[in-house]
């Protein structure tokens, strides 16, 4: 086994992820078929920061009449119930864990102070980012582009039901094209798929690659981690 390529990630995985093959809620099989996988690059001494999406439990405004700053904040708190699963599955097979939330809920989980996630992240301990940003209008891959730029990590790990960046959904076209390698400009110019183009700007603004994998492969966080060629590697180069 090489050496690891990165010394901190930032771990971005989807709320659908968690959901598995029901589609909505959790997937408690998957959680610790994932936390596993995470317990396997702890012990390769990676530095691990994690942001998950709500998806599993809300999709935004399912309504004209919903208003989208509340919309925003209910799926701020999916992500912290996401935040809490993973971290009971990581606890439950000895991995040390904290939850930081952006919007305060101390009863569950620590406010987000950096320099508190820094410290966790030296001694060793995962670190799962709740609640967003904080704010409405904002998503989680901004919030794992931000997060990552605060605990200086050294690459987004963006792990998806999709194994890669196409150039249409492959899901749809039988001739959608994979890509290798992509620069953040071209990205945002024609307009792929990756992150939103307000975390792609903050992730190219800051250097910090993005690689984005299949998540239902066994072993594809680690190998991402290895630098392996899966998946597609997206940076400034």
């Amino acid at each position: 086994m090489g050496a690891p390529k990165y010394k901190r990630i930032m771990l971005k995985l989807s709320g659908e992820a968690l959901a598995g093959k029901n589609g909505f809620g959790i997937d408690f099989d998957v959680a610790m078929r994932i936390a596993l996988e995470i317990k396997e690059i702890v012990e390769m001494g990676i530095e691990i920061g994690a942001v998950i999406g709500g998806g599993n439990i809300w999709r935004g405004r399912s309504g004209e009449g919903m208003d989208r700053t509340t919309a925003d904040y209910m799926g701020m708190l999916a992500t912290c119930i996401n935040a809490l699963a993973l971290q009971d599955s990581l606890e439950s097979i000895g991995v040390n864990t904290r939850v930081q939330t952006a919007i305060e809920m101390r009863e569950i989980a620590e406010p987000f102070i950096r320099r508190k996630a820094m410290r966790h992240l030296e001694k060793g301990r995962i670190v799962i980012f709740g609640a967003g940003t904080g704010n409405p209008y904002f998503s989680t891959d901004t919030t794992a582009a931000l997060r990552a730029a605060e605990i200086e990590a050294d690459a987004i790990l963006l792990a998806k039901k999709v194994d890669g960046v196409y150039d249409k959904d492959p899901n749809k076209y039988d001739d959608a094209k994979k890509y290798s390698k992509l620069s953040f400009i071209q990205v945002l110019e024609q307009g792929l798929q990756v992150m939103d183009s307000t975390a792609s700007s903050l992730c190219m603004d800051n250097n910090i690659p993005i690689i984005v994998f299949g998540l239902d492969t066994p072993g594809n966080i680690k190998r991402a981690v290895l630098g392996e060629e899966i998946g597609t590697v997206v940076s400034n180069a």
